[in-house]
């Protein structure tokens, strides 16, 4: 992928947590960049402060990605400002833990309609302008549960399996045109999520890591960096795994 412009990278969730992670790894590409955000605003602020800091030319959007006519204006927005989408990444997540016996429908609707469709919408809005300039990277934020389940996690689960099926089944669709399309599967990352699990149950999930160690944002958002880049040029319809082994 060789865009002859300063490249367009969208980056949904990218707030805080994974999400900025990614923000800044891209950053270091100069490009210009566009992230969401929900509600955070303090967060998105320190997010844009920090790619500025490291060179981008930043903007920060709220926006609801569940909200398709909401997330269509985004894509808009950015499309009369650059003309172009060479990067999306589809971060944005939430969670409503519970076992399938005590969720309630709207729990399970809540991270459905955010974490798998959100990135429908988001996608669908990047397929055309990169189908149409012939060129492409879409990379999905997926989960280490999507691959492998995780008990009191049915409706997330199902949402990241979701973008795994959605990964390759996107990337025969547009591997003609030149639009790459593949997935990032974290296992346990040190963030606000994961820092509100109970002691107990934080060491309990290492000890279940081969290398042993909690992973980190950086981390993930190093791979995410990799597939957007033009070394990742032959790679189109998988799933990277950043979890130190916790599934294989």
């Amino acid at each position: 992928m060789k865009p002859k412009t300063q490249p367009t990278v969208v980056v949904t969730g990218g707030s805080r947590g994974i999400g900025r992670a990614i923000c800044l790894a891209l950053a270091a590409t100069r490009p210009r960049l566009f992230f969401n955000y929900r509600s955070d605003t303090t967060a998105a602020a320190e997010t844009l402060a920090a790619c500025r800091a490291a060179g981008a030319d930043v903007s920060a959007v709220a926006v609801d990605v569940a909200d398709g006519a909401a997330v269509a204006a985004f894509f808009d927005q950015v499309l009369t400002e650059t003309g172009r989408i060479d990067v999306l990444v589809c971060n944005a997540g939430i969670t409503r833990d519970n076992l399938v016996m005590r969720m309630s429908p709207a729990d399970w609707d809540a991270v459905i309609a955010t974490d798998l469709t959100g990135a429908f919408h988001c996608v669908r809005a990047a397929a055309r302008p990169m189908a149409r300039q012939r060129s492409g990277r879409i990379i999905l934020v997926s989960s280490v549960v999507g691959a492998a389940g995780n008990a009191g996690q049915a409706n997330y689960a199902a949402a990241k399996a979701g973008l795994i099926g959605l990964a390759k089944s996107l990337a025969r669709e547009l591997a003609s045109r030149g639009v790459t399309v593949n997935a990032v599967a974290p296992g346990l990352v040190d963030t606000d999520m994961a820092a509100a699990l109970e002691p107990a149950a934080r060491e309990a999930l290492i000890s279940t890591i081969p290398l042993g160690r909690i992973g980190t944002a950086e981390e993930v958002a190093a791979a995410v960096g990799f597939l957007a880049s033009e070394a990742a040029g032959y790679i189109t319809g998988q799933v990277l795994h950043v979890n130190g082994g916790m599934y294989m």
